[in-house]
């Protein structure tokens, strides 16, 4: 079974502004990608490749095994998508509109548009016209339109923008059944860290065009995983005390870390077995590193290079 998306050392540049530069991509069958970058990263772009909205400068693009190229090639009629903001026939109600997508995609059914309303709880506006919606309705029409055909992949770029805090949750868990259930697999890129963290089983970070880290399931577990941090002016008794005392533990730059469940929930009984050896904490913490800090210190230079003075 060929990869849902590769890509060959894709490249993007307009004018002399290198946008995307040389990025290989592989994202497998059932996969949910994430896709993140800072404003202006180029991550909108590489989307718009996979696409085939705008034709790569160098490299090369397959989606479901089918080169992208000149003309429209690809194998758009199993592929949903939503780039920037969701467009619409504002004179056109919701229904309509679907109905309009559905007769593009050649799906005979019009139960279909009746199905993806109810799934993007939009009964409440099928018959308003588009132009009148809010912003978090416009979103739900987008998403809806880009899933009416059941789709093999989707492509979405910012899914959650505009949804209210119930409506994240709502289509976070309509994409995780998707990809769980129908198989489906899901490329995303979104600004919100923590929804990436709980949805995605991969991710990528996309920095100044360059894809500069990967991260797997097993990564992004390590990343949310607690630890007990300890420092102490006496370090090489703590150490001791705490390999008599059975803790496993490791060490770097002067800090102790423990991963022992017993010392995360219980860290005042390591307190106490510090103290009596004579090596008191001057540290102790329990830490957890997550998606936003990880992502934040890889663009750090980026940050601190536009931030104002």
């Amino acid at each position: 079974m060929p990869n849902a998306i590769e890509t060959r050392q894709l490249t993007k540049r307009f004018g002399d502004v290198l946008a995307v530069d040389a990025i290989d991509l592989c994202v497998g069958t059932g996969e949910i990608y994430g896709f993140l970058g800072l404003n202006g990263a180029g991550k909108t772009t590489t989307i718009r490749a996979l696409l085939g909205m705008i034709r790569p400068s160098e490299g090369e693009v397959k989606v479901l095994g089918q080169a992208v190229g000149p003309n429209g090639r690809g194998p758009w009629a199993q592929v949903g998508h939503l780039v920037e903001s969701p467009s619409a026939y504002p004179e056109l109600s919701v229904r309509e509109n679907l109905d309009i997508a559905r007769r593009l995609h050649g799906k005979p059914d019009s139960s279909l548009v009746d199905d993806i309303i109810e799934r993007l709880a939009l009964a409440s506006y099928a018959d308003r016209k588009a132009g009148t919606l809010s912003m978090g309705n416009l979103q739900r029409l987008g998403l809806a339109r880009a899933l009416l055909h059941k789709p093999e992949l989707l492509i979405l770029d910012e899914p959650a923008n505009g949804l209210d805090p119930a409506g994240v949750i709502e289509v976070r868990e309509l994409l995780r059944t998707l990809a769980r259930d129908k198989g489906a697999t899901i490329f995303m890129s979104s600004h919100i860290l923590t929804e990436v963290d709980r949805l995605a089983t991969r991710i990528g970070i996309i920095h100044k065009g360059r894809l500069i880290e990967e991260l797997t399931a097993g990564d992004l577990e390590k990343l949310r995983t607690k630890r007990l941090e300890i420092r102490s002016r006496n370090f090489e008794a703590a150490q001791i005390c705490l390999r008599s005392a059975g803790y496993p533990f490791t060490v770097k730059d002067e800090t102790i870390t423990i991963l022992h469940p017993h010392a995360i929930e219980h860290p005042d009984d390591i307190a106490h077995i510090l103290v009596n050896a004579g090596a008191a904490p001057t540290r102790l913490a329990v830490e957890q590193q997550n998606l936003e800090e990880h992502f934040m210190e890889l663009t750090a230079d980026s940050l601190t290079r536009e931030s104002p003075k």
